[in-house]
């Protein structure tokens, strides 16, 4: 049997061994392959996957340097496939997968804190290779350090072009056209979709790799959305046995990057499931992902239990036009886990109201969320009659939050340890405190305008620090005792940084 691997690789790095076997049949279903890896500190079992071709691969994720064993398995194939590799450690922008710490946070695998800033482009992996290259070169600029995706395709307002390629192998039905127009009521010619659901598309899940090794050499986390309920070609209606067979190969192909987190469906609500359908699917997440890469669920309407033990954290759409990241501290005392708000509506000019906030209000939003302890997601909604709107399609960002959302992370990242909880100070505005202890206070007014706030924090010395978070400015007014006036400019969106001298 001929097979082919890397002699080294880096920690949290991926080792790929690809074989030749059998392409008779239909290798999706007839035939399985197995990695067994064994290092000094961990054993793991990985899933392989047919690639096409009669080419099968097994990925891997070593947690650890050293040298490292496998033996390949299956049934695809004669024999077994035997090897070893050495591990070197990790570069320094190579941090290791993301995971929970501190309760209601996140940090690398190196301990290094992580402080979530992400976005929404649904389906930028189905567009053309042009405007996938174009949202590349918008995440470049570093606004973000995550981002919302589908594995399968979108069919929705503004949404109706089938995509580049399609996860399975047949043909759809004839939506060509579609129109915002007459969407609704238009009546195709070839309404039938032709798909054989045991058989996957390679090309489409290649092209979805390809993406998502490129946003982990940007140090961004790939948060992959499995299943939706926008869907044309009848993919959210699959049996429960290719839903199955589905996820199986989603965690063969991808859970080897270090990046990828788990979003089991993103508006679950609206989807022709059940409770148990969700759990058995989670499930099979918790036994087969080697790594225990991070697992959420997106609501519509109704909340998903976040108390079930395979959540690892909320991801949360707000349920208040008015009010949503102000309950963030509601929901980490309900939860206690990490609450990530991912959708708390878009900047943008829509006609829809969970797509035409400010930039202003946004921003606004992503501070309440910070200083309650959690985090907030951006999503950008801009339509001019025609192109591409951010949060589908992606290509270029035209609004105002994403640069004021980089500076609140440049801030969020100066905290001391790991993390901010809300806390009570008796004042106007959403004020946060260090989760280590450390005397260390943000405190955010919104909408509220005071010329000046006074403070009083003992006999030690502490320094008091104004930030204009629209303006993206701050200066430090200097270093005080005991009772304070802080003089403020009297408009909105300013906050408090207060914490020891260095």
């Amino acid at each position: 049997m001929k097979f082919d691997y890397p002699e080294s690789v880096e920690q949290w790095g991926i080792l790929e061994i690809s074989l030749e076997g059998r392409s008779d049949g239909n290798p999706f279903t007839d035939y399985s392959v197995t990695g067994d890896f064994y290092g000094k500190n961990e054993v793991k079992r990985a899933e392989g996957f047919y690639d096409g071709d009669g080419i099968y691969k097994v990925r891997f994720m070593p947690s650890f340097s050293g040298e490292y064993t496998f033996v390949i398995s299956g049934t695809g194939f004669d024999g077994t496939a035997e090897g070893k590799f050495e591990v070197f450690p990790a570069s320094d922008k190579n941090h290791g997968p993301v995971r929970v710490f501190n309760t209601f946070h996140f940090a690398y695998a190196d301990g290094t804190p992580y402080y979530p800033v992400g976005t929404t482009c649904y389906a930028w992996t189905h567009q053309p290779e042009e405007t996938q290259e174009k949202t590349l070169r918008t995440l470049e600029q570093g606004y973000f350090n995550k981002i919302r995706f589908c594995v399968f395709p979108k069919h929705y307002d503004f949404n109706f072009a089938d995509p580049v390629t399609f996860p399975y192998e047949g043909t759809p039905c004839d939506n060509s056209g579609i129109t915002q127009e007459n969407f609704g009521s238009y009546k195709p010619d070839n309404p039938e979709n032709h798909w054989d659901f045991t058989r996957f598309c390679p090309e489409h899940f290649r092209s979805m790799e390809r993406r998502i090794r490129q946003l982990m050499d940007l140090g961004i986390e790939a948060d992959i959305i499995v299943m939706h309920p926008y869907d044309r070609w009848g993919f959210s209606e699959m049996s429960a046995e290719d839903d199955d067979r589905y996820v199986h190969y989603l965690i063969a192909r991808f859970a080897a990057f270090r990046n990828v987190w788990w979003s089991l469906a993103n508006e679950y609500d609206l989807m022709k499931k059940s409770i148990a359908d969700w759990e058995r699917i989670a499930s099979i997440f918790c036994e087969y992902d080697p790594y225990c890469r991070l697992r959420s669920i997106h609501n519509c309407h109704a909340f998903y239990d976040y108390t079930a033990p395979w959540i690892t954290h909320c991801c949360i759409q707000r349920q208040d036009d008015y009010k949503c990241a102000e309950l963030t501290g509601e929901y980490r005392a309900r939860y206690r886990k990490p609450v990530v708000l991912d959708e708390i509506a878009y900047e943008g000019n829509l006609p829809h109201g969970w797509g035409n906030i400010s930039g202003k209000e946004l921003v606004r939003r992503f501070w309440e969320s910070a200083v309650r302890g959690g985090y907030a997601g951006h999503g950008e909604t801009y339509f001019s009659g025609g192109g591409n709107i951010w949060w589908s399609h992606g290509g270029e960002l035209h609004g105002e939050s994403q640069e004021r959302i980089r500076f609140l992370h440049s801030i969020l990242q100066k905290t001391p340890g790991l993390g901010l909880k809300p806390v009570d100070l008796h004042w106007d505005g959403a004020s946060a405190a260090a989760e280590n202890g450390d005397f260390y206070y943000l405190i955010y007014f919104g909408f509220h305008r005071p010329s000046y706030r006074e403070y009083d924090f003992g006999p030690e010395p502490y320094t008091v620090e104004v930030i204009d978070t629209w303006e993206m400015t701050s200066a430090v007014l200097g270093t005080f005792r005991g009772k304070v006036r802080i003089p403020l400019p009297g408009k909105e969106y300013m906050a408090l940084r207060i914490c020891r001298p260095d």
